[in-house]
């Protein structure tokens, strides 16, 4: 197993860490969690015919990447990938001061009447999926909408559910959960942290 780059995880502007707990996934597991995914994709599509993937940015983004291509491997296509900035349509936004910084929604392809394989990182209160859910619809009209997720660590407000789950973590509220990837962090992995400690 791997060692974490860190053993501390600065919280920006509040002058807060929390510190590693556990690892729950280290890189080999990363790899295995991803190959598992891209199985349970076709096997419930029966194929890659007609499936797109699209990624909530940041980490979701890479992480759809990497299923997509996977899929691509065993399947020998070429999938459809795109990415989704979720920013404005969050509802936390209103009365925010700051003003969110915007990656870009980059879905280049038609969704209607294709079955979109959704992906992120981590699965928590359900509001960043259900802000998805509704750039997905006002973009098209797709077959359907299926939820692949790396980690599931629990405490739903909204009524919804992954239909791929790389690990279920259960977790306290006061705890988190970083995923990392390598394309970013420089490392996979999927790290428990402690709840916020003063610095």
């Amino acid at each position: 197993m791997s060692t974490p780059s860190a053993l501390f995880h600065f919280q920006p502007g509040n002058n807060t860490m929390r510190k590693l707990k556990a690892q729950i996934i280290d890189e080999a597991g990363f790899e295995r969690t991803i190959t598992r995914l891209a199985h349970e994709i076709l096997e419930k599509n029966k194929g890659a015919e007609s499936i797109v993937i699209v990624g909530i940015r940041t980490r979701g983004e890479f992480i759809a990447r990497r299923i997509a291509r996977k899929i691509e491997e065993v399947e020998g296509v070429t999938l459809k990938i795109g990415s989704l900035d979720i920013t404005l349509y969050r509802d936390d936004l209103l009365g925010k001061l700051e003003q969110p910084q915007l990656k870009g929604t980059d879905i280049l392809f038609d969704l209607n009447d294709r079955n979109v394989i959704l992906i992120d990182d981590v699965l928590y209160t359900g509001r960043t999926i259900r802000a998805a859910l509704d750039e997905l619809i006002d973009l098209g009209r797709p077959k359907s909408i299926q939820l692949a997720v790396l980690v599931d660590r629990g405490h739903r407000q909204l009524p919804i559910r992954a239909d791929y789950v790389g690990k279920n973590v259960p977790t306290s509220s006061s705890e988190s959960i970083r995923v990392h990837v390598r394309e970013v962090d420089g490392e996979d992995a999927v790290l428990l942290m402690h709840p916020e400690l003063p610095e």
